[in-house]
């Protein structure tokens, strides 16, 4: 079998290091490979995005909610003005982030997670050579 020129699209590798699951991942490449790659925008239908990667409309709409919240997409709704003038919603506009803000977010997030954790530890330390006892924040202090 021949393959033109145009039958593919490509995902950055940076994608496997954000933690996606599978669900997120097939929608996002699912976007990907829709995207116009001078915009980053893309506009399929929930139902067709549905299709092509084999889950529900709820489902999808599941997942684009948790690739919003990582920052890898945003979404807006659009409107069609139909030939009576009337106007109806039309597909969500998607706009797909740049995998390397994305990234960058990402690990600095993961980087402060980290330096509260080692000052949480300093403390925890101290408190101990003190002979304080060490309660942490989230715990509660026992009488």
């Amino acid at each position: 079998m021949k393959y033109g020129s145009g039958n593919f699209f490509s995902l950055p590798n940076e994608i496997f290091f954000l933690g996606l699951n599978a669900g997120e991942l097939a929608v996002y490449s699912f976007l990907r490979r829709c995207e116009n790659r001078k915009t980053h925008q893309c506009w399929p239908s929930v139902k067709t995005i549905g299709q092509a990667v084999r889950m529900s409309e709820n489902t999808v709409r599941k997942y684009i909610h948790q690739l919003e919240e990582r920052g890898l997409i945003a979404s807006e709704p659009t409107t069609v003005t139909t030939k009576s003038s009337g106007r109806r919603n039309g597909n969500l506009l998607f706009t797909l982030s740049p995998i390397g803000e994305v990234i960058d977010e990402y690990y600095g997030q993961q980087m402060a997670v980290l330096e509260q954790t080692a000052a949480r530890q300093r403390v925890q330390r101290k408190a101990e050579k003190s002979g304080v006892e060490f309660v942490p924040p989230d715990k509660e202090q026992s009488v």
